[in-house]
């Protein structure tokens, strides 16, 4: 590999900086001299940081676009309290000189134990139609190589490969406990929609280099995917039961609470109640947690900003 040898996080100002990144953001824009400038967001597992081509601008725009990651050479400086690489030469590296691993944050959770211990539930589910239902996703090798790597999202919580694996089993552990704290739960529905409440996600995101909406995530979203993959395999089971079908689909659909965040249905069942809820905490924890983590360095017991928690959050 060797051209990845420098971390967005090692950088000082001042700093000669020679190693690759991927881009996550491209524009050309002007100064205020009307001279061309390509104004870039670079970024690799440990962060984020602009970078600006001052000259030979037009020339390097055809090089490369957003999502390409590209080998640079530049200097570190301070603007307006930020980092900033100034850059004076770049190319395309080849795809062997690459490893993929070094640009997106990655699970830190093992994925195939996570995804073991995820199957050793499903094992547990006594309902058999839900059990088939499970299966059945889980028997797909194209669903389990995607479901294994996609992030849970783009910008909020479990942003990396493995996230929605992540999130996922941490949203089924949290049910299962809640199952037994409370009567009256149908356990197997329950785990059932925990583990199938963000399968659309597979389709919704893409993730190859850099985490991004698909068309048809950006079209249609998760919770339309994952009900139209969720109708599909159930049409395939003989005498799957009606009731049990719509109340499994209503706990996709009202999973995100409210109209305003994209549930065209509020929770109506205990399950899908639940699940919400669940859903909401472990994304949150999740977000909180990155960000205090991703802020440790900034000299001040507070973060900055969150803008989607909308606080500054307490780190001690």
């Amino acid at each position: 590999m060797g051209l990845k040898n420098t971390f967005v996080k090692e950088i000082k100002a001042g700093d000669q900086v020679i190693s690759s990144f991927l881009v996550s953001e491209k524009n050309m824009t002007f100064s205020q001299k009307g001279a061309p400038y390509l104004s870039l967001r670079l970024k690799d597992k440990t962060g984020e940081i602009e970078g600006r081509v001052w000259d030979r601008a037009a020339e390097f725009d055809t090089l490369f676009k957003k999502g390409d990651i590209i080998h640079i050479q530049a200097r570190a400086a301070s603007f307006k309290d930020a980092l900033q690489l100034s850059i004076v030469n770049l190319k395309k590296p080849g795809f062997s000189e690459i490893d993929l691993s070094d640009f997106n944050p990655t699970s830190k959770s093992d994925i195939q134990a996570m995804f073991n211990d995820l199957i050793t539930i499903v094992e547990g589910i006594r309902n058999p139609f839900l059990k088939q239902l499970l299966q059945s996703f889980f028997d797909d090798s194209v669903v389990v190589n995607h479901f294994k790597v996609a992030p849970a999202a783009k910008g909020f919580h479990h942003v990396c490969i493995g996230g929605l694996l992540e999130h996922t089993l941490s949203v089924v552990r949290l049910l299962l406990t809640v199952a037994d704290h409370y009567a009256d739960i149908d356990r197997d529905l329950l785990i059932a929609g925990g583990i199938l409440h963000d399968i659309g996600k597979i389709d919704e995101l893409t993730y190859n280099n850099v985490i991004e909406y698909s068309d048809e995530g950006r079209l249609i979203g998760h919770i339309v995917i994952g009900v139209e993959m969720i109708n599909q395999r159930i049409a395939a089971i003989a005498d799957f039961p009606k009731e049990l079908a719509m109340k499994l689909r209503h706990i996709l659909i009202s999973h995100h609470g409210e109209m305003e965040f994209g549930s065209p249905k509020r929770p109506k069942t205990l399950e899908a109640l639940i699940i919400h809820y669940i859903d909401d905490l472990d994304a949150k924890v999740n977000a909180f947690q990155s960000y205090v983590e991703a802020s440790a360095d900034n000299g001040t017991d507070w973060t900055p900003y969150h803008r989607l928690l909308e606080r500054f959050l307490y780190k001690k």
